[in-house]
């Protein structure tokens, strides 16, 4: 049996339930370990499909789906800037989530969704985008400074109770 051809295609309104289901899924393969199971089930009970459908109701965020035949298998979401920026330039935009399901990391599909966040925020007008990412995830920080993003400023992020130590990023465009 061979695999369905990789592709992307961009999220609509009825992605709701589907952009839910791999919101929490992903963010609970990469981080669940660290978190007491309280912390995390409350931070994961925002992600719903209700809350979703609301993002992508909003024409300020986009996102992007990568899949293998009709199966999403990792998303990215751009908008304006929303984290705790210093001295962000005027229209800034964010990357404010990329998750791939672990099986299907190390193909390149982040390097697509991560150029096509930038091509997006180029698009609305940015010179900069921002995102944020956990300290202790040397993966992710080498992969976000191969595309030019320079860590900036500490950053805390809160799973329930928990503050996690992330790094602010900016990549000029």
């Amino acid at each position: 049996m061979t695999t369905p051809p990789l592709s992307y295609r961009d999220a609509t309104a009825a992605d709701a339930a589907v952009l839910a289901g791999i919101a929490a899924a992903t963010f609970i393969e990469t981080f669940g370990p660290l978190y007491k199971a309280d912390d995390l089930d409350r931070f994961i009970a925002g992600y719903t499909p209700a809350a979703y459908a609301a993002e992508l109701a909003d024409p300020d965020i986009a996102v992007r789906f990568a899949c293998i035949g009709e199966v999403v298998i990792g998303f990215c979401k751009v908008s304006s800037l929303k984290l705790p920026a210093p001295d962000p330039a005027i229209g800034a935009m964010e990357l404010r989530q990329l998750y791939i399901y672990k099986p299907w990391q190390g193909r390149k599909i982040a390097d697509a969704l991560t150029d096509w966040a930038k091509d997006t925020a180029r698009a609305r007008g940015a010179s900069e985008i921002w995102l944020s990412v956990f300290t202790d995830n040397p993966r992710a920080r080498r992969f976000y400074a191969r595309h030019g993003f320079e860590e900036v400023a500490p950053y805390h992020f809160m799973v329930g109770d928990q503050a996690d130590e992330d790094i602010l990023c900016r990549a000029k465009l």
